[in-house]
C-alpha cells in the first residue's frame, strides 16, 4: 500500500473535483441530529472507486427554496448506528452541479466496511449507505466482485440487482462482494416514449420514465441535446428501487460505454444508422461527460476548472471534423476539447491478487468501418448480420493489411468492390495515448490477475455459412467464415483485429500470466479464451475472457424472435424450433458455438445431443459458453491460484418481480481457470450449478 500524506490527498481530491475529508484514528458518537427523509434525497446515495485508504461518496439533495447553493454534512462511521464516526465534513451542493455532491474521504483502514450518510441543516438525512475499502496491496485474501452492464429502465426491470442483494446478504462475510464493476450503458440516452410505439418494444411495454425538455426526435425515438437532458436520464434511472438499493450496498466502479453519450457516437460525433453521415456533436459530448461526472462517484480527471463542487465544462461548438491524424483521431480543436473534458480510464488495485485496468472504448476510437456507407454492399438480408471474415480483416487493417500492401478492391461473390480503407490507418478502439497507458500499466502490474475492464467484447463472433447445404438459400458470397457487422453486436475488439493482436502479442511476448478480460455491451453471456486468431490461422490463447448478460436491455435472440421473418430460409439457425417446441429457441447460441450443421440438425430432430455431435471443431475453439439472450450478472472470485466467473441468469425481465430474491433463476454456471505459467496455455472448465442452458455449451 502506498502511504499518502494528508496534503497529497487534498491535492488528489481537487484533481478529481471532490470535497476532501480526512478520517480519525478513533471514532466518536455522531453529534448530528439526523432523521431519515429519503424523499429529500430522491436518487439515494452511492460510493465508488474505493482504494485501501479512501472512499468516494455521493448523493443528490435538490433545494427548492429559491437559493442556488447549500451544504450538507457527511458522516462516515465504523458502525451502522454512527456511534463510531471517523470522518465528518461539510459538502457544498449547488444548482450548477444539479445539487449533486462528491466527497472523498481518506485516512481510512484497508478492507473495512464503513457506513455513511448525509444530513441537511434541518437534520433531514439521506438513507444510510454501506461502503468498503480495498485490501492492502500485499493482502492475499480471495477477492469477489460482480460485473454488470446494459440496464434499460425504460424497457425492463432491474430484478438482477435484487437477486444480487438477496444472495449477498445471506452469504458468509468472506464470500460477500467487495464492489460492483459497471461496464457501461448505465443509462440509455435513446428513449421511446410510450406513444412513439404503442405496441411496445418486442414483448415489452415502454415505461414513461423520462421526457427531454430540449431533446431531438429522430425516426421514432428521442435523444438528449443538453446537460439538462442527460441529467434527467440519470435522475429517473436512479429512482428505480433495485438500482438505488444496489448503489447503497456496494461501491460501484463505473465506466461509460456508448449510451451514456450516443448510440453510435464516437469521439465528438454522432451517427444514427449504418451508412448515414456522421454529424458533429461536441457540445453533446461535453454535456454527457458532465452528467456522468455529476452522477457517478468515480475517480475521474477533469482538466477544466478548479472547482470542487461543479464540472466547469469547456466551451465548445459543434464544428465539422475535416482532418484525422495517423491514428484516426479528429484534430479539430472542439473535438479534442470535448473528448478530453473528462478522462475515465484508470486502474484499481484490490489486494495482492487483483489489478483492474479500466479503459474507455468510445472517446478516442476511430470510425467503425462496417458503419460506412461503402461497406453496406457486404451486408444482405439473405445473410442477416453476416459479413465475410476476410472482408472484416481488410476493412479493419486499412493500409496495414498484407504487410502494407492492401488490395485495391475486395472480392465479394462475383463482384469487386473498391477498397475504401486502403489509404487509412488500422482501426483503433483505445486510441494511441490510452493504448500506450494501458500496455504500460499491464506490463508493470505485480498483481496475480491483471483484469482488463473493457466495456466492449473481445471474443470473436463468427459463423460458418460455407457449410450451408445447397438449395437452402443463395450461395454464401464469402470465401469461408463469416464474422458479424457492428449492428449485430460486433464492431468491438472482436473485429479490431490489428489492435487486439497488438495487445495479445504484448501479453505473450512479455510473459504475462493471469491476463483476464471482463466485458459487457453484447447483452449476452460468453466465456472463452483470449486469442488473436482462429483456425485456419494459428490459435494461440494468451488469457481468459468473459462477457456478462444485460441487466435489462433486450438481447439479440429477443430481437431476432420478433424481427426475423418466420419464412426466412435461415431462421432455423438463429431462432429455430425443434418438432416438439412450442416457441422459438436460441439456436443462435448453437450457431456461434457449433455451427450451421448443428442448428439444422436441431430444427430437424429436436435432439440437442445429435446437434452437438455435428459441431464444427474449427469454428470457435475459443468459446466454451455463449448465451445471446441471457440477462443477469456475473460474479468473479479470484485467489492466488484460480479465477472463477459465475454467470447468474434470470428470466427476461419484462416486469419488476415482487419476490425478495428478485425472481427465479434460469441457470447458474461457473467457469474456472487455474493460474497458468509462462509458456502454458490457459484453460477454462465449465460447471453447471443450476438450470439447463442446453444451447449454450
Amino acid at each position: 500500500m502506498t502511504v499518502i500524506t494528508r496534503r497529497a490527498f487534498m491535492e488528489m481530491a481537487a484533481a478529481m473535483g471532490a470535497t476532501a475529508a480526512w478520517g480519525r484514528l478513533t471514532g466518536a458518537r455522531s453529534e448530528i441530529t439526523w432523521h431519515e427523509r429519503r424523499d429529500i434525497y430522491p436518487e439515494g446515495v452511492a460510493s465508488g472507486d474505493p482504494d485501501s485508504n479512501s472512499l468516494l461518496l455521493w448523493t443528490r439533495c435538490p433545494v427548492n427554496d429559491g437559493t442556488t447553493a447549500g451544504k450538507l454534512v457527511v458522516e462516515l462511521a465504523e458502525d451502522e448506528s454512527f456511534h463510531r464516526v471517523v470522518a465528518t465534513t461539510d459538502a457544498r451542493i449547488s444548482e450548477a452541479s444539479d445539487w449533486t455532491c462528491r466527497v472523498l474521504v481518506g485516512g481510512l483502514k484497508p478492507a473495512r466496511i464503513y457506513w455513511y450518510r448525509f444530513t441537511d441543516a434541518n437534520g433531514n438525512g439521506s438513507r444510510v449507505g454501506r461502503a468498503i475499502t480495498a485490501p492492502n496491496d500485499n493482502d492475499t485474501r480471495p477477492v469477489r466482485f460482480a460485473f454488470v452492464s446494459c440496464q434499460n429502465v425504460n424497457q425492463g426491470a432491474q430484478n438482477a440487482y435484487r437477486r444480487m442483494i438477496f444472495e449477498d446478504e445471506r452469504a458468509a462475510e468472506q464470500d460477500r462482494l467487495g464492489f460492483v464493476l459497471h461496464l457501461g450503458d448505465f443509462i440509455y440516452e435513446i428513449v421511446w416514449y410510450p406513444e412513439d410505439r404503442p405496441q411496445g418494444m418486442y414483448d415489452r411495454r415502454l415505461r414513461d420514465i423520462v421526457r427531454y425538455q430540449h431533446g431531438e426526435k429522430i425516426h421514432d425515438f428521442h435523444i438528449p441535446t443538453t446537460v439538462a437532458d442527460y441529467r434527467a436520464v440519470y435522475r429517473n434511472y436512479l429512482h428505480d428501487p433495485d438500482l438505488q438499493d444496489a448503489r447503497a450496498r456496494w461501491p460501484f466502479v463505473c465506466m461509460w460505454d456508448n449510451h451514456e453519450y450516443s448510440w453510435r457516437g464516437w469521439q465528438g460525433l454522432q451517427s444514427f444508422g449504418a451508412g448515414t453521415t456522421d454529424r458533429p456533436a461536441q457540445t453533446r459530448k461535453v454535456a454527457a461527460n458532465q452528467a456522468f461526472f455529476e452522477y457517478q462517484p468515480a475517480r475521474l480527471f477533469k482538466p477544466s476548472g478548479s472547482s470542487l463542487d461543479q464540472f466547469d465544462p469547456p466551451r465548445v461548438t459543434d464544428a465539422p471534423i475535416t482532418h484525422f491524424d495517423e491514428h484516426g483521431l479528429g484534430q479539430e480543436q472542439n473535438n479534442l476539447a470535448a473528448i478530453h473534458s473528462l478522462r475515465g480510464y484508470r486502474a484499481l488495485r484490490w489486494g495482492r491478487n487483483v489489478e483492474l485496468i479500466i479503459t474507455d472504448q468510445r472517446s478516442y476510437r476511430s470510425e467503425e468501418p462496417t458503419y460506412r456507407s461503402e461497406a453496406q454492399v457486404f451486408s444482405t438480408d439473405t445473410f442477416p448480420g453476416f459479413m465475410p471474415e476476410e472482408v472484416l480483416e481488410i476493412l479493419d487493417s486499412g493500409s496495414a493489411f498484407n504487410s502494407g500492401q492492401p488490395p485495391v478492391s475486395i472480392v465479394y461473390g462475383g463482384i469487386e468492390v473498391a477498397n475504401f480503407r486502403r489509404d487509412q490507418p488500422p482501426t483503433t478502439i483505445l486510441g494511441a495515448e490510452q493504448k500506450a497507458w494501458f500496455l504500460e500499466r499491464l506490463g508493470r502490474s505485480k498483481a496475480t490477475w491483471k483484469i482488463w475492464g473493457d466495456t466492449v467484447a473481445t471474443l470473436d463472433m463468427r459463423a460458418d455459412p460455407q457449410n450451408l447445404p445447397p438449395g437452402l438459400t443463395r450461395p454464401w458470397p464469402g470465401k469461408g467464415y463469416a464474422g458479424f457487422e457492428a449492428s449485430f453486436g460486433a464492431g468491438d475488439h472482436s473485429t479490431a483485429y490489428v489492435e487486439r493482436g497488438e495487445i495479445y502479442d504484448f501479453v505473450r511476448d512479455n510473459g504475462i500470466t493471469g491476463f483476464a478480460t471482463v466485458a459487457g455491451d453484447r447483452h449476452s453471456f460468453w466465456a472463452g479464451l483470449a486469442a488473436k486468431a482462429l483456425p485456419p490461422k494459428k490459435f494461440e490463447p494468451v488469457g481468459i475472457a468473459f462477457i456478462t448478460g444485460s441487466i435489462s436491455a433486450p438481447g439479440m435472440v429477443e430481437a431476432l424472435e420478433h424481427g426475423l421473418p418466420k419464412e426466412h430460409p435461415l431462421r432455423a439457425v438463429f431462432v429455430g424450433q425443434g418438432p416438439a417446441d412450442v416457441r422459438p429457441q436460441p439456436t443462435l447460441n448453437l450457431l456461434l458455438r457449433h455451427g450451421i450443421k448443428s442448428c439444422l440438425e436441431y430444427a430437424r430432430s429436436g435432439d440437442i445431443n445429435k446437434a452437438r455431435a455435428l459441431s464444427n471443431p474449427d469454428l470457435s475453439p475459443h468459446v466454451s459458453f455463449v448465451d445471446m439472450g441471457g440477462h443477469g450478472y456475473s460474479v468473479v472470485r479470484v485467489t492466488s491460484e484460480d479465477f472463477e466467473t459465475e454467470f447468474v441468469c434470470i428470466p427476461r425481465p419484462l416486469e419488476r418481480s415482487e419476490r425478495p430474491d428478485g425472481g427465479p433463476l434460469v441457470y447458474r454456471t461457473r467457469h474456472r481457470a487455474k493460474l497458468w505459467h509462462k509458456g502454458e496455455r490457459p484453460r477454462l472448465d465449465l460447471q453447471i450449478l443450476d438450470g439447463d442452458p442446453r444451447f449454450s455449451f
